[in-house]
């Protein structure tokens, strides 16, 4: 028996894949079969095919065997950006501003968000985010001070929150959306657009082992186009 890894006979599955030697739909060999071919224990057949299973370019059933996906599903990484890696990527000069930074009781839905209790305080805190000097994002952010006391006592001056969290607070899920929104009249001031004008917005909220960290939206400026991979 080989010691072939489980990670390379999932690249051998799906350059075979890639080549045509299964069809789309169609079933590939059981368990045994490609233990058998490659050499190695089942179970490290059974890890390559998972791997596959989890990124959607085969299906499997128990009793039903193994098949190449019909339409193989494609996923697309959102990294959390470090606004200044963005900016400083682009060419341009990057500094921020902290607007706002205050503990209050937030309304309802912020408290929701964060999985708060009536009457309890969270960190308030509005950046924008300047680009060769010029506004390139607003950042309006609540922080669950239960969760991440240590922010009280951050350089929040000299290291944007945004970055500030992404060094120093694991997280382990959450929840993300983009969409379109007219800009109202004091993000339309703080961005230097016209009120009205559409702005790319991301709204997310993280937690780590089930506790909420942080709730955001975040408003770039006019043109600001998003990146992905797939």
């Amino acid at each position: 028996m080989t010691t072939i890894s489980h990670q390379a006979i999932r690249e051998s599955i799906l350059e075979r894949i890639q080549k045509g030697e299964w069809g789309l739909g169609e079933l590939i060999p059981g368990e045994a079969d490609l233990a058998d071919e490659y050499g190695c224990a089942r179970t490290t057949i059974n890890r390559a095919l998972q791997g596959l299973a989890q990124d959607g370019l085969v299906v499997r059933k128990r009793k039903g065997g193994t098949r190449v996906s019909n339409m193989p599903v494609r996923q697309a990484k959102f990294d959390i950006p470090v606004i200044r890696e963005q900016i400083e990527t682009l060419g341009g000069h990057y500094r921020h501003q902290v607007l706002r930074k205050a503990e209050r009781v937030p309304p309802a839905a912020i408290r929701t968000r964060l999985g708060l209790s009536n009457g309890v305080k969270a960190l308030q805190l509005d950046t924008v985010h300047l680009a060769d000097g010029r506004p390139f994002a607003f950042e309006a952010r609540w922080v669950n001070l239960q969760a991440v006391p240590a922010i009280r006592s951050a350089p929040l001056e000299e290291i944007s929150a945004n970055e500030w969290l992404v060094q120093t607070v694991p997280f382990s899920s959450g929840d993300v959306s983009f969409s379109a929104v007219a800009a109202n009249r004091d993000i339309a001031s703080t961005l230097e657009c016209e009120e009205g004008a559409a702005l790319f917005v991301i709204d997310r909220t993280t937690s780590l082992a089930g506790e909420y960290i942080t709730t955001m939206k975040l408003y770039y400026r006019e043109g600001y186009q998003l990146y992905s991979r797939l």
